[in-house]
């Protein structure tokens, strides 16, 4: 099953309570299920897909720092999941890990991650495969990389040229093209937040200065409006700002050009038709998805060349609530398994 057929899959998010018609039918209406693990540096989160791709269980819990906690922690979820669902791990069409660091998906190794106490490169995916059991393969990949495939498949048209646009703590993008991931011949594809927007601008923890991570991430919210804040940060702006702060009307502008520009850049280079944009700062919602549709509509009027690749139209906001990287884990996991990742 290629990409492009699961995106034309039924979307529909299924509220998880445990609802799932197809459990406990024959073995062989079983096969297709899929577990899904989004590991972040704060929390493991866990979903399963029945047949039909629909979110069937979610599963959360807390990151443990290390190889062994992270190990442990994902044979966990996965164990709790399929016993939810009543699906063997046998059963299974695969198993998928995003992790935030630097990737090597063909063997499943990982280095770099930070965030979860991985430094030295550590085979994630063989290690989990032997604490299950021995199951034939998990897939590992970045995970912005998931979230361009649960992007997809979540999209409510096909789409198989798609960005998924991460405004957290830094930048970054997920790239799917033409119905594959694409990784870069290092893996960096789509590290747009270091890219200068400014020249001579501010100071970049990676030796640059002017990168867009520096005014279009939710740390650059921070440092531009400044605490204490009750609220996150980026939703206290959007509400002072609508609110007529001027101010915070300044900021907030300033923040949604550099979005438009992550946006602009992303469209220009790759001519994707979608930009998902995902991360903490899209809890935001509306307001944000309207501020920067409403920078690109106003360079549009002044570049015939900007208004013919209609920018405004392709963004979108990630679905809120629904856990899009687990499910592009899960489902890397069916394509790795049939070797279509």
């Amino acid at each position: 099953m290629s990409t492009q057929d699961i995106a034309r899959e039924q979307r529909a998010q299924v509220p998880v309570d445990g609802a799932a018609s197809v459990v406990g039918t024959p073995d062989g209406a079983r096969h297709g299920w899929s577990v899904g693990i989004d590991i972040g540096g704060t929390k493991v989160l866990g979903v399963i897909l029945d047949p039909g791709g629909l979110v069937r269980h979610e599963v959360r819990a807390p990151t443990v720092r290390g190889v062994e906690g992270v190990v442990s922690g994902v044979v966990d979820v996965v164990t709790q999941l399929t016993a939810q669902a009543g699906v063997a791990l046998e059963d299974l069409a695969g198993i998928g890990l995003g992790v935030p660091g630097v990737v090597a998906p063909g063997d499943g190794t990982v280095e770099h991650a930070v965030n979860l106490g991985i430094s030295q490169r550590v085979s994630l995916g063989v290690l989990v495969a032997q604490r299950l059991g021995g199951v034939p393969l998990v897939a590992v990949e970045n995970d912005l990389n998931m979230a361009a495939l649960g992007a997809a498949h979540l999209s409510d048209v096909p789409v198989v040229d798609l960005a998924f646009l991460a405004l957290g703590t830094g930048v970054a993008a997920g790239l799917l093209l033409d119905g594959r991931l694409r990784r870069g011949a290092g893996g960096a594809a789509g590290e747009i937040g270091h890219l200068t927007l400014l020249v001579d601008g501010l100071p970049c923890k990676c030796g640059q200065t002017g990168c867009l991570e520096q005014y279009a991430s939710g740390t650059a919210i921070d440092a531009a409006w400044p605490g204490p804040h009750e609220r996150p940060a980026p939703a206290e702006l959007f509400d002072a700002a609508a609110a007529g702060d001027a101010a915070a009307i300044a900021v907030r502008d300033r923040f949604a050009w550099a979005v438009a520009s992550a946006v602009r850049i992303l469209v220009l280079t790759c001519d994707v038709r979608r930009v998902v944009i995902g991360g903490g700062v899209s809890q935001v919602g509306e307001p944000l998805l309207a501020a920067v549709q409403g920078v690109l509509a106003a360079e549009a009027q002044a570049s015939p060349f900007l208004a013919s690749m209609a920018l405004a139209e392709r963004v979108v906001l990630a679905p809120a609530g629904v856990p899009v990287g687990a499910v592009g884990a899960a489902l890397a996991g069916r394509l790795a398994r049939e070797g279509a990742l």
